[in-house]
Formats: structure tokens, sequence, C-alpha cells
């Protein structure tokens, strides 16, 4: 039985055993939803590409960088002796180019210099990133008590670095770009905004013979235009649209698109795995066009799917590993008397499994140290009107429905340890939007459901910017603005500030 058959059955029966568990495998899967690594690797073709574009990229890095610092230690001896000596040199820039080449790839990482072709920066971009390698290089080992007679192997590196790398990589560029024309390849795209817009964008696109990308028609939010381009109809059709032409692109043509409409549009095509930029206006076109996407005639800015994957998604799943397992290691004496104190306080079990929709509304059991009284679940219908929090969620401060160890373990979130568990099981994530009752879960609008495109967090923004205190659409806001600007770095800032968000007790309850 397929993965996603035995969580269908699983949800199935959690829902028959409770009736007030809703089904929400009945929600229509998207290209988002989580999927098994090994088969979302197979059926994307595109992984492929990106693993060819990575591998290219990287080869002539290292190559360009091994020659900049030889080419740089047999400038300085033929300058001190007038002899090159290559093969002592040779050996010599083997050793010294693995150092280097780690510093390089950080940086031309953090600078997008592996991104696809119509995002990867220039030549400027190069420069900045091999600078800073320089610099860092240079601090590392005179802080590692190296001595040097002379610095010319670093800058001397530095500028046969910008001419080797520079010139490999706009080779590679020219070279890819006339194999991918010659074999015919078009990204198919879809205008949407006004007449004016669209018209000039299209021109735009068109402007260069080998652009790489073919405008299949338009959609536009005014009366027809006539510009030329084929009209696949309103707005209202965009699904439609999108199921018809397989466009993989959909380009908003007008810096004037209204916002309200921008958040569906950008949902519906992150469902269907449809790419979405954003064409500048013709100002900005001419400030950023010589720099921002070299080879494209209009430097669209991507617009990402708010979820994780690829490197990111290894990269914080592997920090939520090793944390939390860590974490339950070191705080086992803590948990095990807590646990104790639960069970001599009041009766019931030491913990409870609260079903909570997870990842793609999945249900799961969000572990919690029990807080409440047993019957606290048939009690909360008759407490509706004492709610003092704002929009889906549900908080009383003096709730008394809680024990007195429950209070105690509420107040410094102390009953949320279990969910520690919950990350080991690959259920919920260190740092990311908090998951939500299902009470809750039920009275959310449709825009606040998109934090359920990825793992919920035991804590985030909510818990480190106000918690309780701040208005419901506000928490919301932080939880996109935390997908947005991810990074393992923000992950630990998070983790760290939580801690006197914590001990202040600042908007718990």
């Amino acid at each position: 039985m397929a993965l996603g058959e035995i969580e269908e059955q699983a949800a199935r029966e959690t829902a028959e055993l409770d009736p007030t568990v809703p089904d929400l495998t009945r929600v229509a899967r998207d290209v988002r939803a989580k999927r098994p690594a090994a088969l979302s690797f197979i059926l994307r073709w595109s992984t492929v590409r990106k693993l060819g574009r990575a591998a290219s990229l990287l080869a002539i890095d290292l190559m360009g960088l091994w020659l900049a610092i030889f080419t740089a230690l047999c400038t300085k001896e033929l300058v001190r002796t007038g002899h090159a000596f290559a093969d002592v040199q040779w050996r010599t820039a083997r050793g010294d180019v693995k150092f280097a080449f780690l510093l390089t790839v950080l940086l031309f990482v953090r600078y997008d210099l592996y991104a696809e072709r119509s995002r990867r920066p220039g030549l400027n971009r190069i420069v900045a990133a091999l600078f800073q390698m320089t610099i860092v290089a240079l601090i590392f080992l005179l802080a590692s008590g190296y001595k040097f007679s002379s610095y010319f192997l670093f800058y001397g590196s530095f500028f046969f670095a910008v001419v080797y790398i520079g010139t490999f990589r706009y080779v590679h560029t020219w070279l890819t770009g006339f194999v991918l024309d010659r074999a015919g390849y078009r990204r198919r795209a879809l205008l949407v905004g006004r007449g004016a817009h669209i018209e000039e964008v299209a021109h735009a696109l068109s402007d260069s013979a080998h652009s790489p990308v073919e405008v299949v028609g338009f959609i536009s939010l005014t009366p027809r235009p006539d510009n030329g381009l084929r009209s696949l109809g309103q707005i209202e059709d965009l699904p439609d649209v999108l199921a018809r032409t397989q466009v993989q692109e959909v380009i908003i043509a007008d810096p004037d698109f209204p916002q309200e409409r921008a958040v569906d549009l950008v949902d519906v095509c992150h469902q269907r795995g449809v790419t979405v930029h954003i064409a500048p206006s013709t100002m900005e076109i001419l400030i950023q066009r010589a720099e921002f996407a070299p080879g494209q005639s209009v430097p669209l800015f991507t617009l990402r799917p708010p979820v994780f994957e690829g490197m990111d998604f290894v990269l914080k799943r592997t920090f939520d590993l090793v944390v939390s397992i860590a974490l339950l290691v070191l705080l086992s004496p803590l948990l095990l008397l807590m646990a104790i104190a639960v069970a001599i306080s009041s009766r019931g079990p030491v913990f409870y499994g609260s079903i909570r929709p997870g990842m793609g509304g999945t249900p799961f059991s969000c572990w919690k140290f029990r807080t409440m009284r047993s019957d606290a679940d048939q009690l909360q219908a008759d407490l509706e009107s004492e709610n003092e929090a704002s929009g889906a969620l549900f908080k009383i401060r003096k709730d008394p429905r809680l024990t007195r160890v429950g209070r105690v373990l509420r107040r410094f979130s102390l009953d949320e340890l279990p969910q520690l568990w919950n990350v080991v099981r690959g259920e919920m994530s260190l740092v990311g939007p908090r998951p939500l009752p299902l009470r809750d879960f039920e009275r959310l609008e449709d825009w606040h459901k998109k934090r359920y495109l990825v793992l919920p967090g035991i804590t985030g923004l909510w818990q480190v910017s106000g918690r309780s205190d701040l208005d419901f659409d506000d928490l919301v806001r932080l939880d996109f603005l935390y997908l947005e600007r991810w990074s393992v770095f923000l992950d630990m800032v998070i983790l760290l500030k939580t801690v006197p968000a914590v001990l202040s007790k600042r908007g718990a309850f």
C-alpha cells in the first residue's frame, strides 16, 4: 500500500473513532502536498536538470579557483626567483584550494550564484563573493598563526579568480543557452494584468531572437485589449486556463495588480506547480536590466512557494533531529519530574494527545503534558462566552479547567516539551507555525490556512513577538514572514529568544 493511501486510511480511522474530527483527506491534494522523498525526486525531472546545473557550475568554479591559486603562486615565484617551478606550485595549489573552495561555495550559495539561469546574478555578485572569500580566508589564517612574507597570494588569487571564474561562467551561460535554444527549449508563459502593461512586457520578452519564454496568451483585468496576443479568458478562469494550456510560468505584467487578487493568483498557481513571476515597471527594467539576469530581456522576480524543499528541507530536518534528540536527552530528568508531578496532582493520563491538523491538513497527535481536568474537552463548549482571544483562537487567562500543576506548566510553556517527540517523528519542526486545535482550525479563513503548507513548530515568531497578546491576523502574518525569511540561523535565533520570552511569561495563558 502506498504511503499516501496509508495516511488517508489512518485519517479515516481517526474520524471514525472520534466523530468530532473532520475528514481532512477530502481536501483536494495539490503539488505541494508531502510525498516520500524518493518518489518526489523521481517524479520531478526538473530535479535532474537542477543537479546537472549545480554540478557543472561547481566543477567550473573549482577549476577556476584552482587555476587562480596556481597562477598566483607561479607569478609570485616567477617574480621572486625568475622560475615558476610549476610542479611545486601545482601540489601547493591542490592543497590550498580545498579550504578556499568551501568558502567560495558557501558564499556563492548565499548570493544565488547556483540558481536557475533567469535568476542567476552576473559578474558583480561573483566579484563580491570572491572578495568576501579572500577577506575571510586571510583573517582565518592570520588568526591561526600563519605568517606571510607577502600577501600577493591573496589579492593575486582574487584577481585571477575573477578572471577565470567570470570567463568560465560566461562561457557556461552562453553554451547552455545555445544548446537549449537548438533543442527548442521554451518556457510556456501566461501574462496577467492590464492591456498596456501586457503589451509592453510581451514586446520586451520577444525582443531577443533567442528568448527562452514563449508567451501563449494573456488574461486581462480590463476589457480585452487589441495587442496581437491571444486572449485566454478572465481572471476567474485562471484554474481552467492553467489546466488547458499547461503553462509553466505566470507573469504578473502589471505594477498595480490588486493585492487581494495577487494572493489568490499565487496560491492557485503554486497548487498546480506553476512558477509566478512579477515583471517590473518600465523604469525598473531600465535600472535592473543590465545586472539582474544576464541574457534575459526582462528581469523577472520569482515568487517562491512558501514550502521547504530540496536542500532547505534537508538542512531544516537535520537541524530539527539533532537539536530535538539532544534536548530530549538533556531534559530527561526534568521531563521525568514533570511527569511525576502531573501524575500525583490529579486523576488522568500524564500525557494528552491533542488531535491537530499538521502539514497539508493531515491530522496528528500533538503531545503535551496534561494540564487540565480529564473532562476539559467536554466543558469547553460551556466556556465559549468567556473566550479572551481574537480571531479563531480560544484562550482564557483563568481557565477553571486547569489543575494546580497544569497552571504552572502552562505559565512557562513547559507542557509543550513532549512535542520534541513529534519533531523526532517528523510530524513537527522545532520552529514553525503553531498547530491549532480542531476547534480553532475550523474557524480559520482560507488565507489563514496557507500556514499549513509546512510542518508546524513547537515555537515560532508568535512566541518571541508577544505570544497571546497579539491580534490573530498579526500572528498569521508573522508565520508568513517567517516562511519568506527562513534560514537555519533564523531558527537558532528564534529558539534562543524563546527562552527569555517563556521566562518572562509575557502573553502566556
